[in-house]
């Protein structure tokens, strides 16, 4: 995984898919712990091609974790297989979605 500080309050996740796709959130997870008010997380999911019930509780408390300090994450490049999955769970509900990175990158720098 490639994890990219983009600026002082963005970091950039390139997620791997699976095996590595566990360690990757694991990692993300770790480094999101702490973060100050108004900090962005970008997941970006162009390479992951599935997600298992292990990486939606990674996700899960990756949200958790942001959203107890005020901060937010981004899902983008969600391929049509891991989309069904949150679909079928209702996750498609709880998260920011854009179609790639540059949009996801403008959406947290502008706050949206």
């Amino acid at each position: 995984m490639a994890l990219n500080e983009w600026s002082e309050t963005v970091l950039v996740g390139e997620l791997s898919d699976e095996p590595g796709l566990t360690d990757d959130l694991q990692l993300l997870l770790q480094r999101s712990e702490g973060k100050s008010k108004d900090f962005h997380v970008i997941l970006d999911f162009s390479s992951v091609t599935y997600l298992n019930s292990s990486n939606l509780a990674q996700i899960l408390q990756l949200r958790k974790v942001l959203a107890a300090s005020k901060s937010t994450l981004h899902l983008c490049g969600v391929k049509d297989g891991v989309w069904s999955i949150l679909l079928m769970t209702g996750l498609d509900r709880l998260f920011k979605f854009t179609d790639d990175l540059p949009t996801a990158l403008a959406a947290a720098q502008t706050g949206a």
